[in-house]
């Protein structure tokens, strides 16, 4: 015997068994749908991919080519450039170096003309007479340089008269 509360149950159960079966078809339909546009994502990024690799990395493999060649044109331009500033910075400080040298030669040639300038007239005078000490002292040099060479010339002439005079005796005692 099957009562009236029986069936209702028994039609509630089969209508919450079809309502669940809807819902769990709905949610099958949304995770479908969700994995269509995941796939659809998948797909284009795949695509994309592809062209890259049939198309995009040929033209990404020149750009790396001309990149390469043009680091290595920079780098050989940065290495003349560094050796051209080397060789200028080289000349430029030897340039300098002569120039400080002529400088200091200069200076040091300038210098005592430079303090005479600055000095009292008793300073000046005695630097005066000290030079013409100087010039008398080079006269009397050359004088006694030549007064020391006649010398030298009359005791040659000396010995030569005495060796003859000493000659002529042993050849001739009575004279």
């Amino acid at each position: 015997v099957v009562t009236r509360d029986d069936v209702e149950e028994s039609l509630k159960a089969v209508w919450q068994y079809e309502k669940d079966k809807e819902q769990l078809l709905k949610d099958m339909q949304s995770q479908v749908e969700e994995t269509e546009q995941r796939l659809s994502v998948k797909k284009d990024e795949r695509d994309y991919w592809l062209e890259y690799k049939n198309v995009g990395s040929k033209t990404q493999a020149n750009k790396i080519m001309n990149l390469e060649k043009d680091i290595k044109e920079v780098k050989d331009d940065l290495h003349r450039a560094t050796e051209y500033y080397r060789n200028t910075l080289k000349a430029m400080k030897e340039e300098n170096d002569r120039q400080v040298l002529k400088h200091m030669k200069l200076s040091k040639e300038q210098a005592p003309e430079n303090a005479v300038r600055y000095l009292d007239r008793n300073s000046l005078r005695e630097i005066e007479e000290n030079e013409w000490l100087k010039a008398e002292i080079k006269i009397y040099q050359k004088e006694v340089s030549d007064l020391k060479a006649s010398i030298q010339h009359l005791e040659e002439e000396n010995i030569s008269l005495v060796t003859k005079l000493i000659d002529g005796r042993l050849q001739d005692p009575s004279v």
